[in-house]
């Protein structure tokens, strides 16, 4: 199993930024891919950022795409969401995640493939 811990959330003014990071335990992170997802209080869990195992594919909901940027550190147990041009109703808990292989990329925005979760944290976006 695989632990997950968010940081890095705070509160920002409309185009600032944020870094989220994400720390995994275990020796198996760099076998596993990576997602960042965000909830609203009352709205479903959606889909942000996804990155596989090696780095070498990223993947970006359509909402983030172009001011958000998810990166890995497998040497540091460690993802990343950088987070620029922030906007009001990007303000939400931010999870990562941990998919183990088998990975797909047509599911990469699916919460229900992801087997572990962190605690997530508050990024709040102020007008």
């Amino acid at each position: 199993q695989v632990q997950l811990v968010e940081s890095g959330g705070g509160l920002v003014q409309a185009g600032g930024s944020l870094r989220l990071s994400c720390a995994a335990s275990g020796r198996t992170f760099s076998t596993y891919a990576m997602g960042w997802f965000r909830q609203a209080p009352g709205k479903e869990r959606e889909f942000v950022a996804a990155i596989s195992a090696s780095g070498g594919s990223t993947y970006y909901a359509d909402s983030v795409k172009g001011r958000f940027t998810i990166s890995r550190d497998n040497a540091k147990n460690t993802v990343y969401l950088q987070m620029n041009s922030l906007k009001p109703e990007d303000t939400a808990v931010y999870y990562c995640a941990a998919d183990p292989p088998p990975w797909y990329s047509d599911y990469v925005n699916r919460p229900r493939v992801y087997h572990y979760w962190g605690q997530g944290t508050q990024v709040t976006v102020s007008s």
